[in-house]
């Protein structure tokens, strides 16, 4: 994509809520399990604010600042912006005003999406199941699962999907994000991961806009002649919201890609079908919200175009020809209709003379040299 386009679009992302934002009430503590690698805001109204943290995973020790964090960035309104967070990242984060005063703090655990699990209930596909977790008692581990998000199309079927953190419960203590619950201790278990799950849905379309953003047009892309494919980006998609893509007009879906049916793209799991790899030259539209927000197009290829054009030639020729042939074939055909009439009339005439008429006498006389 142009990149001066995708530079406005990333400056005027914040204000068109193109992250997500996560806030809690002003002094207060509050506690959350998100995604790695999708970009969040954590949102602290403090301009100049300044932010510190404490990981919960590596070397621990005092709260540092965030400043020299290559993956955040504090905004002017005092919020801040984690870009494709990592599972290390996991901790504990706090704003502070000018006047040193905390002004919220949050508990973040960034579970890892590489690990998500990923199923279909239209396919069958179940959910991963409760299990108990020995360290030093009986932890239970389970889904704690979000609201299902709103329907990706309207009008016509369409997909939502809702989003399971991995939390860990110990008994008569409240459950944890099992980043949080387990901090440095090192444990392997299947089970310590996050869930997607996705289901069909048909709802009727309403006028209620979200975005109020004019959709873009990209008409350059193509495929990677050594990877033969790309991968294509969903402006302001995300995984916390409802993704939708089209190819020539036919709805991508999820559950013909879980049941091994589409093999011509893919919608990545990680970031929720933000991300579309495709292995083939089409128009594909990507919808955000039930909204419009980007067409890509394939580049043109220079030999493909001219081939077009060449076989383009060719039929034009060819048409040119098939009226002239067309009237060859019919003169041809009127004189052999007339041929075989004037055959005829004269083998008529020749019999009409070798054989006058009953009661009547010929004056002809047939002279032969």
């Amino acid at each position: 994509m142009p990149p001066m386009l995708w530079l406005l679009l990333q400056v005027a992302a914040p204000a068109l809520g193109f992250y997500f934002s996560i806030s809690c009430p002003s002094g207060n503590q509050c506690q959350q399990a998100l995604l790695s690698g999708n970009d969040i805001l954590l949102y602290c109204n403090s301009s100049g604010a300044r932010w510190y943290y404490l990981f919960t995973r590596g070397e621990k020790g005092t709260f540092t600042s965030l400043t020299n964090i290559s993956n955040m960035e504090i905004m002017p309104e005092g919020s801040l912006l984690i870009k494709d967070p990592l599972p290390s990242q996991t901790g504990l984060y706090h704003c502070w005003n000018k006047n040193d005063r905390q002004v919220v703090q949050y508990e973040i655990d960034f579970q890892d999406v590489t690990t998500l699990h990923v199923t279909h209930k239209g396919l069958g596909q179940r959910p991963l199941q409760n299990e108990t977790l020995h360290l030093g008692g009986k932890e239970l581990i389970f889904t704690r699962w979000e609201p299902w998000q709103d329907c990706n199309h309207c009008k016509e079927p369409g997909e939502r999907k809702r989003l399971g953190y991995c939390y860990i419960e110990e008994r008569l203590e409240e459950a944890m994000p099992c980043g949080l619950y387990l901090g440095d201790v090192q444990v392997w278990s299947s089970r310590l991961r996050p869930e997607l799950q996705v289901e069909a849905c048909h709802v009727q379309c309403t006028n209620n806009t979200q975005l109020k953003m004019n959709y873009v047009i990209f008409d350059n892309f193509r495929l990677d002649e050594e990877t033969e494919f790309v991968w294509l980006n969903c402006p302001l998609g995300s995984i916390y919201r409802p993704v939708n893509w089209h190819a020539n007009d036919t709805p991508l879906t999820w559950e013909s890609q879980l049941s091994g049916r589409d093999f011509t793209t893919f919608l990545d799991p990680s970031t929720g079908g933000r991300q579309l790899q495709v292995f083939q030259p089409a128009i594909y539209r990507c919808f955000v919200q039930q909204e419009f927000v980007a067409q890509f197009s394939p580049a043109a290829n220079p030999e493909a175009l001219e081939a077009q054009w060449r076989e383009n030639e060719a039929q034009w020729q060819e048409a040119r020809k098939a009226p002239r042939g067309r009237a060859d074939s019919v003169l041809k055909g009127l004189k052999l209709v007339l041929l075989v009439g004037i055959v005829l009339a004269l083998l008529g005439a020749l019999l009409k003379f070798m054989h006058p008429s009953p009661g009547r006498k010929s004056k002809q006389v047939l002279m032969v040299k």
